[in-house]
């Protein structure tokens, strides 16, 4: 450690005084370090002014060469970051809908339907889910217990309704007795003039199409159809696979050999296979068409209410899985965007969530094996619809 050594005190005896003050300089210390060195005046380590832990001896916040280093700009930063995360996600969002646009199939042209209803208010889609085998395989066909046959037939039928007092769902049995009214073929372009034929209401589909069926139940039930919707049996499956399947309560112990349904009583997740023998189940149900169009209301519902969670909403691991399996399975007309789509999704949610209203059309008897509607309450029931007021007529 440096030591402090002072000057030499001055021999005793007689001398000059000191001098007066302010007249001389005193003698500065000299220091050594403990080693015997030393010298006059401070040494070269302290005349430097450095500062311990300031190596160079430079001050505190000063950079070397003297230059103080600026704060960060924290408010620039978080601005850039936030553009930065706004504009990834527009990209993304724009990307999406252009990609899910694009994968609509728009094959059903409604300005082929000739003689329609005037429209009303709020929206109705035509919702159909076809027998159709087209793209399964061999082992599909039969894992999924679909059978061969060839082109296709409506396996169930409902309208939906989605206005200002909330939203309608009505099934429309395939049995239903329906007069085919005259038409223009969908493919021929030929005038097909009505004969006051009966048949059930599936044949439409049969003999000409979705053009033909949407003009045989506006015919029926003078209601103007906004949208067309149909999926097939693969792609139903599909869709309820990508969600994770879908939860729900069956009423009964079912066990049909025509559909592949074996399920027992009580709350289950469903996959796309059973999912799919649920719906189609009928000769479990004493072969009531109108029981199993109950059913198949309660699982459209129930699937719906589950692709609109924000589990899958919010997860993009299951959103674009979800909705590559189901737009690449649906055919719609070729007016219908994806805001009508999603609109009819939220619209089916509500029902199940109880903020809505599902029933069958409304049925008087039976004529000639066909289900006979009510005519009173069809007339009623199409009226609310119309008027987009809160329907008050039930169907069993």
């Amino acid at each position: 450690m440096r030591q402090v050594r002072r000057g030499a005190a001055p021999p005793p005896g007689p001398g000059p005084s000191a001098p007066p003050y302010g007249g001389g300089v005193p003698q500065q210390p000299s220091y050594v370090d403990g080693q015997g060195h030393g010298g006059d005046g401070y040494d070269s380590g302290y005349n430097t002014g450095q500062v311990y832990g300031s190596p160079g001896g430079h001050g505190p916040g000063q950079g070397r060469g003297g230059a103080g280093r600026p704060a960060p700009d924290w408010r620039r930063r978080i601005k850039w970051t936030a553009i930065t995360v706004v504009t990834a996600l527009v990209v993304t969002t724009v990307g999406t809908y252009f990609w899910a646009d694009s994968k609509l199939n728009r094959e059903v042209d409604l300005s082929k339907v000739i003689e329609r209803p005037e429209a009303g208010e709020g929206t109705n889609y035509l919702i159909v889910g076809s027998d159709s085998r087209e793209g399964m395989t061999d082992d599909q066909k039969k894992d999924l217990h679909t059978g061969s046959a060839e082109g296709k037939r409506t396996d169930s039928m409902m309208i939906l309704h989605t206005g200002d007092n909330g939203s309608t769902l009505i099934s429309l049995p395939r049995d239903s007795d329906v007069e085919i009214p005259s038409f223009v073929g969908s493919d021929s372009g030929k005038t097909y003039p009505g004969t006051g034929r009966h048949t059930k209401l599936n044949a439409a589909y049969a003999e000409d199409g979705p053009e033909l069926l949407v003009r045989t139940v506006e015919h029926n039930t003078g209601l103007r159809l906004d949208h067309y919707v149909e999926i097939g049996f693969a792609g139903f499956a599909n869709i309820v696979d990508a969600v994770g399947g879908v939860e729900m309560d069956i009423p009964q112990d079912i066990k049909d050999k025509k559909s592949g349904a074996d399920l027992k009583k009580g709350k289950q997740t469903l996959n796309g296979e059973e999912a799919l023998a649920f719906v189609r189940t009928r000769y479990a149900l004493a072969g009531s068409d109108l029981d199993r169009t109950k059913n198949q209301q309660k699982f459209l519902s129930a699937l719906a209410s589950q692709v609109a969670t924000p589990s899958t909403v919010l997860n993009p691991f299951k959103l674009y899985p979800t909705m590559g399996a189901g737009l690449d399975s649906l055919i719609v007309d070729k007016d219908m965007g994806l805001f009508d789509l999603a609109s009819m999704f939220w619209a089916m949610k509500s029902v199940s969530g109880g903020e809505g209203t599902s029933m069958n059309m409304p049925i008087s008897g039976s004529v000639g094996g066909n289900l006979k509607w009510d005519d009173a309450k069809v007339k009623q029931l199409v009226q609310e619809l119309k008027n987009d007021e809160k329907v008050t007529v039930s169907g069993k």
